[in-house]
């Protein structure tokens, strides 16, 4: 039988939705759509590229709970509500997936909280490498 792992970063958003930041599924690492947030205070930068950086802190630090790290990453959907705010953030995407290239989607779509201008979404394979 495959094991179920929970992973919470401490965001008050997971509580009061009644989700996990990651699961751990066997060798399947789910990792929840992730924003801006800090979530140690809470806050938020209004810059999308901040945002952008800061969300991918915070995947990392869930991927490194779940015994893997970016180069694990098969799968990244980024959801946006500005499509003009994706291009921006195409550098520091690069830094974390250009050596990894994992199969991507852009989505325009709006999001919870109209201070998120960016979320990010990973599936990482712990057996990938």
């Amino acid at each position: 039988m495959t094991q179920r792992r929970a992973i919470l970063s401490g965001s008050t958003f997971e509580e009061q939705i009644g989700y996990a930041r990651a699961v751990v599924h066997g060798d399947e690492v789910h990792v929840s759509g992730t924003t801006g947030f800090d979530y140690t205070t809470m806050t938020i930068s209004e810059d999308v590229v901040e945002q952008a950086e800061q969300c991918l802190r915070n995947i990392g630090t869930a991927l490194t709970e779940a015994g893997c790290t970016f180069a694990d990453v098969v799968r990244v959907r980024y959801l946006l509500p500005d499509r003009a705010d994706f291009e921006p953030c195409w550098p520091v995407l690069r830094r974390f997936f250009g050596g990894v290239r994992p199969a991507a989607t852009m989505l325009v779509c709006g999001l919870a909280d109209p201070r998120m201008k960016i979320e990010i979404e990973v599936y990482a394979q712990r057996s990938a490498r």
